[in-house]
């Protein structure tokens, strides 16, 4: 019902976010902005142990005792660097923000500090340092950091309760956002309560205001709200956003004409005037070209590196179940073009045939289907489907130019010729090995929900964007969520 109020379950503090309530308490710091204050300090203590380590795996080459001792001792010029960087400052600004966002940041701040750290090493021992020392330094950096960033704030997760949020709002776009922070457990946030913004909107002052969310909330005020109406009045959202400044909640706001702002947009601004500016273009050639030259490179590489991992899997499927190694399946790839994409077969021998005993495809609803319990796969296919290792003959594909490491999951032919117009735009790109539906949800998205997250993809092709879906991948592999 419109302006009812949902309430969560109370959830347990752990020891350390008891902890940091008192300190927050002692500080006068509401429970939300000291939480940020944490995975600050956890966030820079992760980059101290990564230069730490940059530097040991630096020193095994040119560095001198000396000039370790001068790398170690120019830390706090490294936190300076990573703030000036706006490495602590963007986890409390967005709804969700993830290691992986931040990857051309730390690029730049390992390239700044490595340059910063080896002309005071040549300076204090001229003997020590060299391009050697430097490029291992920088490598270092480049592979640590993200990965001790992303275990930083796996650790502040866990040891802090997630933000209550109050939902103002109803409807289809109330609704969308819900799905939202159950499908990304990362946000870190559980719904205290709900209402409607015209409600809360038509208190007389702030105060007022404040004891309606509180009440909404089941007696405390919210760490966030979140306006998700299609009925917002600017005098209304003018009170919710003096009402969150004054009592230090943070607020977000989904804009209601989801449709007229599309996905290819970014906000810019001529003096205070805010404009939307619309991205109407193709990808650039050149685009397309590096796109491509990083698509063989990497698709080479990552088939010698986990050349071993491909010998054992085969082995494991022979000796499980009869039938080929590898199985070859009809896709519809860029403008629909059909190919042959290879994968490990994780499916007894002529699973093809019993199709029509798991799922009627004339019969579906939207032109896609994902059993979670199917009969056909097998016991070696369970634990290669849990952690995408039938995917990895694709490489093979990618080299071939059927398919990107990035981009729309191929479908199968007989389900794309089963699209309406609106939803043959996902044939506009090369299908990937991993891509937008992977990192946002998998199995558990919709069509409606995939197609959305597609369009924005191939709307905003960059090469920034997929590193940043193919490093999203690899804690989604991990954790096995949506897989089957």
């Amino acid at each position: 019902m419109p302006g009812a109020v949902v309430q969560a379950p109370p959830v347990a503090v752990p020891g350390a976010s008891r902890l940091l309530l008192r300190v927050g308490a002692r500080t006068g710091l509401p429970r939300h902005l000291a939480n940020d204050a944490l995975r600050r300090r956890m966030l820079a203590a992760a980059d101290s142990l990564a230069v730490l380590a940059a530097v040991l795996f630096a020193e095994t080459g040119e560095l001198s005792l000396a000039a370790s001792f001068w790398a170690v001792a120019l830390l706090p010029v490294w936190i300076v660097l990573a703030k000036l960087h706006g490495l602590y400052d963007r986890d409390h600004r967005s709804l969700r923000h993830l290691t992986a966002d931040e990857l051309s940041s730390i690029l730049a701040w390992a390239t700044v500090g490595t340059a910063v750290t080896m002309a005071v090493v040549a300076l204090a021992d001229p003997g020590s340092g060299g391009i050697g020392g430097a490029i291992r330094l920088w490598v270092a950096l480049v592979v640590l950091t993200p990965a001790l960033r992303g275990f930083a704030r796996v650790l502040w997760r866990a040891w802090t309760r997630p933000a209550s949020v109050l939902l103002l709002g109803s409807g289809p776009l109330e609704r969308a956002t819900r799905r939202k922070l159950e499908l990304f457990s990362d946000i870190h946030l559980r719904v205290a309560g709900s209402a409607e913004l015209r409600e809360l909107g038509s208190r007389r002052d702030e105060l007022e205001l404040g004891d309606a969310m509180r009440a909404a909330c089941g007696g405390e005020l919210p760490d966030r709200v979140i306006v998700c109406s299609h009925d917002v009045h600017e005098a209304a959202l003018a009170e919710v956003v003096a009402c969150c400044g004054q009592q230090r909640i943070k607020l977000s706001v989904v804009p209601p004409l989801r449709g007229a702002f599309g996905t290819a947009v970014t906000l810019s601004h001529v003096a205070e005037l805010p404009f939307v500016e619309y991205h109407t273009g193709d990808a650039s050639t050149s685009t397309l070209m590096l796109k491509r030259g990083a698509d063989i490179a990497i698709a080479a590489a990552a088939l010698v590196v986990t050349a071993p991992l491909l010998a054992i899997a085969a082995i494991a499927i022979k000796l499980d179940s009869r039938g080929r190694v590898f199985y070859a399946q009809r896709r519809a790839g860029l403008d629909g073009q059909p190919f042959r994409m290879l994968k490990f077969r994780t499916m007894v021998n002529g699973a093809h045939h019993r199709l029509a005993e798991v799922v009627h495809i004339d019969g579906l609803e939207d032109p896609m289907f994902k059993l979670r319990n199917d009969p056909r796969v097998t016991r070696v296919g369970r634990v290669l489907r849990r952690w995408s290792l039938d995917e990895l003959p694709q490489l093979v594909n990618v080299i071939r130019g059927d398919m990107s490491l990035v981009g729309p999951r191929p479908e199968q032919v007989e389900l794309v010729e089963r699209y309406r117009p609106e939803h043959r735009f996902r044939l506009d790109a090369r299908p990937g090995v991993t891509g937008p539906m992977q990192v946002f949800g998998r199995g558990n998205l919709d069509f409606d929900e995939r197609l959305a997250v597609e369009r924005e993809y191939i709307e905003n092709v960059s090469l920034g964007r997929d590193a940043r879906i193919l490093m999203m991948t690899i804690p989604v592999v991990i954790s096995g969520r949506g897989a089957f």
